[in-house]
C-alpha cells in the first residue's frame, strides 16, 4: 500500500513537472498575437532580468514574464542580456526574443558626418541622433589612447575622425564611436599614402595642414593648389593667414556662433590658432579632413603662388597670385564685379 502511494505521488510529480515544461515550452514557442508587425524594445543600462521580463510582458512582446524568468534561470542568462535598442520581428516567439536580447544584435542607425566638421559639430549630431551624448563624446575625444597605436602623440582626436556615413546603434558608447571613426581614418589614409615610415610630427603636421585646406577649398580641383600656397608660405616663414583658423577660434574655442563675416578685429584675436598673427601651423587640426584635403596635403601642386582669393562665391573658384600686388589687384577686380 505504501509503495502504491509512493508510485502515485511520483507519477503526480512527473505529471506536474511535465505539465510545467509543456506550459513553458508553449510560452516560449508561441507568438503573442500582439506582435503583428516589427516593433522595438530597449534595454537600458542597469536593468536586470526581472525588469526586462516585466517590460516585455507589459508591452505585449511575451505572454508570461514568469515563464521568461524561469527560462533565463535554467539557461543562466538572466544577467547577460545586452543593453541596447532592438528590432523584434513580427511573430517572434519568446525564445527568439530571449536569444535576440542575448545576442546584442541591435538596430543600427545611419549617420553622415560631413567633411570639415569639428569634434563639437560631430558631438552635437551624434547627440541629436540619440547615438551618444555630446558631453561624453567631447570628453572621450580628449583621450589620446585611440591614437597611441598609430604613434600619434596629441591630446585629442581632432583631425582623425574620418568624415563618412556610419551605422551605429542607439546609446552606443562614445569610446566605441570614436574608435570606429579613427580606424576608418587610418584605413582611408593608407589608401592615399604609405605613412608607416613617417615620424609622428611629420604625419601630424600633414593632418593639421589638411584640416586647414579642408576648410578653405570649395572646388575639389583647387584643393591641391591651396595646399601649395600654404606650403610656399611655410617655407618662406610667412604666416598662413587662414580665415578658417580664425573661425575655429570663434566657434570651437570661444564657443560662439559661426560668424557671417570676418572683421579686421577678428584677425587680431590673441590665440595660438590665429594664423594671421602667428607663423606656422595651428597647434592641432581645426577640422576633420576628408580624402580630397588629405590628398592635397600629401600631394600638393607645385606653384609660385603665395595668395588666393575667392573670385566667384557661387562657383567656389579662387584667384591665385604670386605677389601681394597681384593679390590686391585681384581683390580690387573682385570688389568692382560686386
Amino acid at each position: 500500500m505504501k509503495l502504491v502511494k509512493i508510485a502515485t505521488l511520483l507519477i503526480l510529480f512527473i505529471f506536474i513537472v511535465s505539465g510545467a515544461f509543456v506550459g513553458m515550452a508553449f510560452h516560449f514557442n508561441a507568438s503573442p498575437e500582439l506582435i503583428k508587425s516589427d516593433d522595438y524594445f530597449r534595454i537600458s543600462s542597469g536593468q536586470n532580468g526581472v525588469t526586462i521580463a516585466g517590460e516585455l510582458e507589459d508591452l505585449g512582446f511575451i505572454s508570461s514574464a514568469k515563464a521568461f524568468l524561469i527560462y533565463t534561470k535554467i539557461k543562466g542568462t538572466g544577467g547577460e542580456m545586452k543593453t541596447g535598442y532592438y528590432r523584434i520581428p513580427a511573430g517572434s516567439t519568446m525564445k527568439q526574443i530571449h536569444d535576440l536580447l542575448l545576442s546584442g544584435r541591435q538596430v543600427l542607425y545611419s549617420v553622415t558626418i560631413p567633411e570639415g566638421w569639428t569634434i563639437r559639430n560631430i558631438a552635437q549630431k551624434l547627440d541629436e541622433e540619440g547615438i551618444t551624448p555630446a558631453d561624453e563624446f567631447i570628453e572621450s575625444a580628449g583621450n589620446d589612447s585611440y591614437l597611441s597605436e598609430f604613434g600619434i602623440e596629441t591630446d585629442s582626436v581632432e583631425g582623425f575622425l574620418f568624415p563618412d556615413t556610419y551605422s551605429f546603434p542607439l546609446a552606443f558608447p562614445a569610446e566605441k564611436v570614436i574608435q570606429t571613426m579613427v580606424n576608418n581614418f587610418f584605413e582611408n589614409l593608407s589608401e592615399i599614402v604609405d605613412y608607416s615610415s613617417m615620424v609622428s610630427k611629420e604625419l601630424y603636421d600633414k593632418i593639421i595642414l589638411a584640416s586647414i585646406v579642408e576648410k578653405e577649398y570649395r572646388v575639389a580641383d583647387e584643393a591641391a593648389m591651396i595646399a601649395s600656397v600654404f606650403y610656399n608660405r611655410l617655407e618662406t616663414g610667412m604666416s598662413l593667414g587662414s580665415c578658417a583658423s580664425v573661425v575655429y577660434i570663434i566657434t570651437d574655442i570661444l564657443n560662439k556662433d559661426h560668424p557671417d563675416t570676418i572683421y579686421y578685429s577678428d584677425l587680431e584675436i590673441e590665440s595660438d590658432y590665429n594664423t594671421y598673427i602667428h607663423e606656422g601651423l595651428t597647434p592641432s587640426p581645426i577640422s576633420n579632413p576628408g580624402n580630397t584635403a588629405l590628398k592635397a596635403a600629401f600631394y600638393p601642386e607645385e606653384s609660385d603662388y603665395y595668395y588666393f582669393l575667392l573670385k566667384d562665391a557661387n562657383a567656389g573658384q579662387h584667384y591665385f597670385s604670386k605677389t601681394y600686388g597681384e593679390h590686391n589687384q585681384a581683390y580690387s577686380l573682385y570688389i568692382k564685379k560686386e
